[in-house]
C-alpha cells in the first residue's frame, strides 16, 4: 500500500514518473546493515542506476566500494569520484577497456571480471595496441611523460582482476554432472582445481594482478522462497541444501586460490541471501543493491522484508467502459524468464488487475476491477517494477519524496546519457 503522505506529495505532478520515498530507502540502508553482521556491503550499481543514489548509500558506513555492470559504466563512476569498482561481468568492449587501461587513476581503483584465458587475452591485445602506439608516437613527447611514453606505460601497466566462480546448485552432481542445474548461467570455473589453474594463468602472465573472487549464489539470493505451495516448498528445500553445498565448496575453491594469490577480497550474496551468506564465514564483503528499493519480487521472500522505495506513476488517460480504466504507458517488463512475475506490481489504488488480453503495455496499460471506481481521467496509479535497476531506464530523473513532499529530482543513468 502506498502511504497518503506520498500520494499527496504527487498530486498535481507531471506523469508517467519514476518516484522514490527517500525515507524508506534509507530505512532499507540501515536494514541491509543490520542483516550483513559486520561484513562490509558492496553496492550493487546496476541495482540503483541513479548517481546521487548510488552517492547517499556509499556515505554510510555500511556500504564500501561498488559492483558495476560494464566497463563504461565503471568509467563513468570513476569520473564521479567513486573508487574501488570492480566489474561484475567479463567484458570484450574493446574501447571502454582501451579507455580503462590508458588511465592510470581508472586501470588503479577497476577490477575486471574473469572466468577465462580469454579474457585475459583481450586485455593483452588491447595493452599490445596501446604499446604499439606509444612507439609510434613516441617521437611527438613534449616532457618527460609525453603522449607516447604515456602509451607505452600503460601497454606494459597491470590490470586488477577477479576470477568468477559457478555458484549454482547442481543435485547430484558426480552422478548427473550439469544436466541439472540451478542458479544462474555463468563461469565454467567451479572448484578448486579449475580456479587454480586460472589463477596460475593470471600469475604466470606480466600485467596481471589477481585481486580478488566473486561467488553469485542466485538461487538463493534471487529466488522467492515464501508460499505454501508444493513448489514453494521443494524451492525452501532446494535452498536449504544449496546452502550446505555452497559453504563447503566455496571454502574448499578460496583456500585453494590463496596458495597461489594474496586476494583482496572475496565477493558473495545479494540481497536475498544476506543470512546465510554473512554466517558463512568464507566472504570478505557482500553485494547488494536491490534490497534498497525494494522491489516487487522481493516480496515474496520470508526471512526479510524491507520497505519499497521506488515506484512509478501514471495517470488515467481513459474510461472505455464500466468497471474499466487504461493508463498511460506502464509495459515496464522485468528481465529473467517470462510470467506474472515480471510485471510491475500494482501498489495503488487496492483492487485492481490487468487485463487478460493486454497486460501492461508499451503506450497504454487498461486495468479492470472494483479499484477503478474511484478513479477518474488525470487520477495517479502507482506501480513497483518488479526489479529494481531497470526501472530507472524508462525515465531520465526520479522523483525524490522526504517527509511527504517533493525534495528534489535525482537524474538517472538514461538522464546522463549512460544506458546499461
Amino acid at each position: 500500500m502506498v502511504s497518503s503522505g506520498l500520494r499527496r506529495a504527487l498530486k498535481g505532478t507531471c506523469a508517467p514518473t519514476a518516484v522514490l520515498d527517500l525515507d524508506a530507502f534509507d530505512e532499507n540502508l540501515d536494514a541491509l546493515a543490520q542483516r550483513a553482521r559486520g561484513l562490509p556491503i558492496r553496492l550493487a550499481t546496476k541495482s540503483l542506476r541513479v548517481p546521487e543514489a548510488i552517492d547517499r548509500a556509499l556515505a554510510h558506513p555500511a556500504y564500501s566500494g561498488v559492483l558495476a555492470f560494464s566497463v563504461p559504466e565503471a568509467l563513468f563512476l570513476h569520473a564521479r569520484g567513486v573508487r574501488d569498482i570492480v566489474i561484475g561481468y567479463p567484458s570484450l568492449d574493446r574501447p571502454a577497456l582501451t579507455r580503462m587501461v590508458a588511465e592510470a587513476g581508472a586501470r588503479s581503483n577497476i577490477t575486471v571480471m574473469i572466468d577465462s584465458v580469454d579474457h585475459l587475452d583481450i586485455i593483452d591485445d588491447v595493452r599490445r595496441s596501446l604499446a604499439e602506439a606509444g612507439r609510434d608516437s613516441g617521437s611527438e613527447r613534449t616532457g618527460p611523460a609525453g603522449n607516447g611514453a604515456i602509451l607505452a606505460e600503460a601497454g606494459a601497466a597491470s590490470v586488477r582482476v577477479c576470477i568468477d566462480v559457478d555458484s549454482s546448485y547442481r543435485p547430484a552432481e558426480s552422478w548427473l554432472g550439469d544436466r541439472v542445474h540451478i542458479g544462474a548461467r555463468r563461469s565454467p570455473i567451479r572448484d578448486g582445481r579449475a580456479a587454480v589453474a586460472l589463477a596460475r594463468q593470471v600469475a604466470a602472465r606480466p600485467g596481471f594482478d589477481l585481486v580478488g573472487m566473486m561467488f553469485y549464489e542466485g538461487q538463493i539470493a534471487g529466488t522467492a522462497d515464501a508460499g505454501r505451495t508444493v513448489r514453494q516448498a521443494i524451492v525452501r528445500a532446494m535452498q536449504r541444501a544449496s546452502i550446505a553445498e555452497l559453504a563447503e565448496r566455496r571454502a574448499a575453491v578460496i583456500a585453494a586460490v590463496r596458495e597461489v594469490a594474496d586476494l583482496e577480497f572475496v565477493n558473495g550474496g545479494g540481497t536475498g541471501s544476506f543470512e546465510s551468506s554473512s554466517g558463512e564465514g568464507t566472504l570478505t564483503e557482500l553485494a547488494a543493491g536491490s534490497g534498497l528499493f525494494s522491489p516487487g519480487l522481493f516480496d515474496g521472500y520470508t526471512h526479510f522484508r524491507h520497505r519499497p522505495a521506488a515506484y512509478f506513476v501514471t495517470p488515467v488517460v481513459r474510461r472505455p467502459g464500466p468497471g474499466w480504466v487504461t493508463v498511460f504507458k506502464g509495459g515496464f517488463i522485468a528481465s529473467g524468464v517470462p510470467g506474472p512475475d515480471r510485471l510491475p506490481t500494482i501498489a495503488w489504488p487496492p483492487g485492481l488487475e490487468y487485463s487478460g488480453l493486454e497486460g501492461p503495455g508499451e503506450v497504454q496499460t487498461p486495468l479492470t476491477g472494483p479499484g477503478t471506481d474511484s478513479l477518474r481521467i488525470g487520477d495517479l496509479v502507482w506501480f513497483r517494477h518488479a526489479k529494481a535497476g531497470e526501472l530507472a531506464e524508462h525515465f531520465n530523473d526520479v522523483q525524490i519524496v522526504s517527509q511527504g513532499r517533493i525534495s528534489d529530482a535525482w537524474t538517472t543513468y538514461r538522464g546522463e546519457g549512460l544506458v546499461l
